[in-house]
């Protein structure tokens, strides 16, 4: 297999428009930038090519205010090609090419770690309230029936200088809930909260479990859902290290936060969540609050997106492909160029 040169344009909207002269889009006289709401795709993995002809990009779709979108088809995506014939990219046809838009559960593993707050304000006060929270989003994103490709772990914080594992990662829902019942208000021995050591070692625990997929030759993708009802009080690690842990979280790693009360710092809330705040103003709102969550986690982990197609294209070191998505009226695209070298018929999917 041979790497794509890939080049990403983020810069507008497009729609094929042969003959309509734009000349501030990145396409010139080829594209025009429609009246409407952007979306993007991102390239997660590839694109890659495969003798003898086929091409394929795993990708994930956000909207304009990088909210993920889910539960696209193949009726969602356009394909362009140019060839070194044509002026514009052109429309391919089912017709010329084979084309497939596989979504989450045929082409990836998704996981996702629950971390939560189990200082002593916690567990005094409202440790009742957060299991129940807790099991409603577990049931929300673990099937009944275990399911290969989706998983979560739970970790929880306190004032140590450790991320405790409360479950690890598993498929099995029975598990999930059982660790979350099996919290006692004594399970902590440090009452206070080490916020910014559980977001850095979270980070790290989300890292090697991309990587162990990875080695397994397995594309995956991971969600991370903190709960606290504070701010940081250990004082042990650098807030400026939290959030570069979190920066520097590859984009398949989605980073969410759920703060209740009026004792949190919302601003630290906002940067670890980089996918998504949400506050609950009281205790009593938590389970309606993590359903939300839940919602827009699940919403990410069918955001991505395995394309693969046969090219009709047989020479050319310099190719263009444009897919083009469609979401209501929402638009967007992304660019690659391909070596079709050494392509010919024959390509399955």
């Amino acid at each position: 297999m041979k790497q794509l040169t890939l080049i990403f344009s983020l810069l507008a909207l497009a729609v094929f428009s042969p003959g309509c002269k734009d000349d501030d889009s990145e396409f010139g006289d080829c594209w025009r930038t429609p009246n409407k709401s952007q979306l993007k795709l991102t390239v997660i993995e590839g694109p890659t090519i495969a003798l003898p002809s086929k091409v394929s990009i795993f990708f994930k779709v956000t909207d304009a205010n990088n909210n993920p979108v889910g539960y696209l088809t193949e009726e969602n995506f356009v394909i362009y090609e140019k060839g070194i014939n044509d002026s514009c990219p052109r429309i391919i046809s089912e017709f010329e090419a084979k084309r497939k838009i596989s979504g989450r559960e045929q082409v990836f593993n998704h996981t996702t770690l629950l971390v939560l707050d189990l200082s002593g304000s916690v567990l005094q006060q409202s440790l009742t309230q957060l299991q129940s929270a807790a099991i409603a989003f577990v049931k929300e994103i673990v099937p009944a029936v275990p399911d290969p490709s989706i998983a979560m772990g739970i970790y929880w914080f306190d004032g140590a200088d450790e991320l405790h594992e409360l479950e690890p990662v598993t498929h099995d829902i029975d598990d999930l809930e059982d660790a979350i019942n099996s919290i006692t208000p004594n399970i902590s021995t440090d009452n206070s909260t080490d916020l910014y050591g559980a977001v850095i070692k979270s980070a790290a625990i989300a890292d090697s479990i991309l990587a162990s997929y990875q080695n397994q030759d397995i594309t995956s993708a991971a969600s991370v859902v903190f709960f606290t009802d504070g701010e940081d009080r250990a004082n042990r690690y650098l807030k400026a290290d939290a959030y570069a842990a979190v920066t520097n979280s590859p984009q398949d790693i989605s980073w969410f936060t759920l703060g209740v009360g009026n004792e949190i710092n919302t601003i630290d809330l906002q940067k670890i969540g980089r996918n998504g705040f949400f506050q609950a103003e009281t205790i009593s709102q938590l389970t309606t609050v993590f359903k939300q969550i839940a919602e827009v986690v699940n919403n990410e982990a069918n955001s991505y997106y395995f394309f693969e197609y046969c090219s009709p294209i047989r020479s050319g070191t310099n190719n263009g492909l444009v897919i083009e998505a469609y979401e209501g009226n929402e638009v967007g695209f992304m660019q690659a160029v391909f070596d079709a070298t050494g392509f010919t018929g024959g390509c399955q999917l």
